[in-house]
């Protein structure tokens, strides 16, 4: 049994990631904490020995858990990113973005009304396009480290909402006319 990088593929019309930083990112922050917490300390006794480590040092950790805590989900027919909620029935289309694509989207071709959770260490992003004439948000702009599995499991799962909801109605309808 050998244990790949990468994560198993998810069911069609599902997708799970978390947007942590990496490794170096931990490492670099940490570091940071330790050399700002020995500047304060500079060799005094007694509180000031310990206090600056006990309370940077966690503080640091709890800051860059944080960084990295937002979920991107695709289940029970919407698009979950972090707190916010998209049903896939108002998906019009999805597109995967490279850095560049990323990049020309959130300059260039940015619009003010765009839901961004944008990460600067995640080099992919979805940018799926609305169709909600009431929601004044065009797209979302969605970093994440697999932009094609996103796209396809956000496809896949608009599509099955689309053809639940052709095929409800039919079966619901009491007249029966």
């Amino acid at each position: 049994m050998s244990l790949s990088p990468s994560s198993p593929p998810s069911p069609p019309g599902e997708h799970i990631e978390r947007l942590t930083l990496p490794w170096w990112l931990w490492l670099g922050g940490l570091a940071v904490a330790v050399l700002l917490a020995a500047e304060i300390w500079m060799g005094a006794s007694g509180l000031r020995a310990w206090l600056p480590f006990a309370v940077l040092l966690p503080a640091t950790a709890a800051g860059l858990w944080w960084l990295g805590r937002i979920r991107v989900a695709v289940g029970d027919g919407e698009l979950r990113v972090d707190d916010a909620r998209l049903p896939v029935h108002f998906v019009a289309d999805v597109v995967p973005l490279d850095a560049d694509g990323r990049r020309e989207v959130l300059g260039v071709g940015a619009d003010p009304l765009a839901f961004v959770v944008q990460r600067p260490w995640i080099g992919g992003a979805v940018q799926v396009l609305l169709d909600d004439p009431a929601d004044p948000t065009p797209f979302w702009v969605v970093s994440t480290r697999h932009p094609v599995r996103l796209a396809a499991a956000l496809l896949a799962a608009r599509d099955a909402a689309t053809d639940r909801r052709e095929t409800v109605p039919a079966e619901a309808d009491p007249a029966g006319g």
